[in-house]
């Protein structure tokens, strides 16, 4: 996209254990906004490279592609006020495709400290509750589903 505005396209990935433990992190300039590593997509990569690079961007942790599960759901959503100006004039809208990633255990992740000032891991039930995001919210709760039906591996 040009001028530097970002795509009104983007990925959320949850970042779980086998016993659904999911790590949330805050937004340093917004405190109390907790939520799984989301990120825009940029220029022509793929919706699985973004995950890739936004993951690692934003906590370090490294994963192959394939680490990555596509849930093949995607969720339109309102750009909040305060996050308009970095998309194009008259953008309101976004769409956030979510993955996920499974970890072996908590454990302590490497922030980028321009964006988040915080992380924790909770039990699923909690890590929803905690998310100021509805798609966040969503997606948490669907990850007992995701795991009984085999969709996650």
């Amino acid at each position: 996209m040009s001028h530097g505005y970002k795509q009104p396209e983007s990925v959320l990935v949850v970042i779980h254990t086998p016993d659904l433990q999911v790590l949330l992190i805050e937004r340093a300039l917004h405190p109390g906004y907790w939520q799984s590593v989301t990120g825009s997509r940029e220029g022509t990569e793929s919706l699985r490279e973004t995950a890739r690079r936004e993951l690692a961007e934003e906590t370090g942790l490294l994963v192959e592609a394939a680490a990555l599960q596509d849930w093949h759901l995607a969720n339109r959503f309102e750009i909040l006020t305060q996050w308009r100006h970095r998309y194009a004039p008259g953008v309101n809208h976004n769409l956030e495709h979510v993955f996920s990633v499974c970890v072996p255990q908590p454990s302590e992740v490497r922030l980028a400290p321009a964006e988040h000032r915080a992380q924790r891991w909770l039990p699923w039930q909690e890590a929803a509750s905690a998310c100021f995001s509805w798609t966040n919210q969503d997606a948490i709760l669907m990850l007992p589903h995701r795991q009984t039906s085999g969709l996650e591996t």
